[in-house]
This record gives C-alpha cells, structure tokens and sequence, in this order.
C-alpha cells in the first residue's frame, strides 16, 4: 500500500509560468507608476516584459522549440520555418509594446499571432493530445493546458482592447 501523498501536480508544474507572469505584472507596475502613466501604458508594458520573457525562453534552443511548436500550431504544423521565426516575432511585439511603436500594426499582429495559437490550442485539446507547450521553450516544462490557451486568450484580448480605445 502506497501512503505516500500526492504533490499538488498541476501547481508544481505551473509554478515557472507564475512566476514569469507575476515578475512581468510587477515590473510593469512599477515603469508604469514610475512614469505616473495609466492603465493602457501598464498594459503596454505587461505584453512587453510578457512577450519579450517568453520570447527569450524560446531562443535558449531554438530547435527544441520548434519541435514542440510544431506538434499544435496551425502554422507551425505546415511550415516550420515559421516555429524558427515565431519567437522573434514575440520578440519584436515585446518590444514594440514597450517603445510604443507602430500601436496599430503591433494589435493587430499580436492578435493575429494570438488567435491563431489559441486555435491550435484549442484542436490539440480537443484531440486529448498530450503535449508539452512549447510557450517556455525547451527551459521550464508546463504541458499544453486551458492554462496555454488563457494565455493567448488574455494576450489576444488585451490587444483588442488597445486597438479599440486607440481608434
């Protein structure tokens, strides 16, 4: 008989995803009550230190990533170039956020990109496939979850939302 008790799995797994999130929630509070900005200058920043996290995650092994990106992503899945290009896309979006640069064309990229990942999400899901989410790279091991798609939910949905108040 086995009395050993069981881990919180899910919490332990999750763990280097809240911390990334949490880090990227502190620190653009701080830029963003250092410079007396608002709450869209606060969102700008979480997507940028956001993307710019997960995106330097990916680049640690580059090809590891776009292994595991291509097992659920739409575009991934037909061509892989695309798995090599994604985390410098995530990269540049990251970036723009946090430069303020060409808003329009970075909401409408990040949704895009966010959108179309919560799509392949959602089919993998749906298959009851059993992947690793290639959101961390090959660096922290979180499987693809409902947690994988509120990320790029959320992600996608923030940008909508600077998109509609900057129009």
């Amino acid at each position: 008989m086995n009395t050993d008790i069981p881990e919180p799995k899910n919490f332990k797994r999750y763990w280097p995803l809240f911390v990334l999130v949490l880090i990227a929630l502190l620190a653009s509070f701080g830029v963003a009550r250092g410079t007396q900005q608002g709450f869209m200058a606060w969102m700008h920043f979480f997507m940028g230190f956001f993307l710019c996290q997960f995106a330097m995650l990916k680049l640690f092994h580059p090809s590891g990533f776009a292994d595991g990106f291509q097992m659920y992503d739409l575009v991934a899945k037909k061509f892989r170039p695309y798995a090599y290009v994604y985390p410098y896309i995530e990269l540049a979006l990251g970036l723009a956020y946090l430069s303020f640069t060409a808003l329009i064309l970075t909401y409408f990229v990040t949704i895009l990109v966010m959108g179309v990942s919560a799509v392949g999400v959602v089919r993998s899901l749906k298959a009851g496939l059993d992947l690793r989410c290639a959101c961390m790279g090959t660096i922290l091991d979180v499987p693809l979850s409902t947690v994988t798609l509120t990320e790029d939910i959320a992600m996608g949905m923030m940008a909508f939302l600077m998109l509609i108040v900057s129009m």
